[in-house]
């Protein structure tokens, strides 16, 4: 009988455990597939990959002083700003929304959207991603 309760503790954590590891990696995996799933459906739309896009990148913050210093490091990077109220949100109350032209790749972007996060982060905020508009293909770039 001990034998029997042994085996099925054995078991249980062998579940629990793969439980745990398939949660983390369907966490992980939906974090960073959103930039490829953001491009892929850009392509799927017929965007040309290889020209430059006027990517839209969004945050929110929680005051002037935040907006003040993510507005100064962007602007450094070559970005361009404005900001609007967002009085319906108590505690981000402010949107910065950043603009520049990029070459949409999966890694580049990832990367982007992980420093903004962590940028965001460190200043009280929260990034709430990018988006970009359809860039049709060319005759020129179509032979590629």
């Amino acid at each position: 009988m001990s034998w029997l309760l042994t085996l099925l503790v054995v078991a249980l954590v062998a579940i629990a455990v793969r439980i745990y590891f398939n949660v983390r990696k369907v966490r992980r995996a939906s974090d960073t597939d959103w930039d490829a799933k953001q491009i892929e459906h850009l392509r799927a739309q017929g965007s040309d990959p290889f020209q430059p896009h006027a990517v839209d990148f969004f945050f929110a913050l929680p005051n002037a002083a935040a907006v003040q210093a993510l507005r100064s490091q962007l602007e450094l990077d070559g970005y361009e700003i404005d900001t609007r109220a967002m009085p319906d949100s108590a505690d981000q109350p402010i949107s910065l929304h950043a603009r520049k032209s990029l070459r949409l790749s999966v890694p580049d972007m990832k990367d982007l959207s992980r420093r903004f996060g962590r940028l965001a982060l460190s200043h009280g905020g929260r990034y709430d991603g990018w988006t970009a508009a359809v860039v049709p293909q060319t005759r020129d770039s179509a032979v590629h």
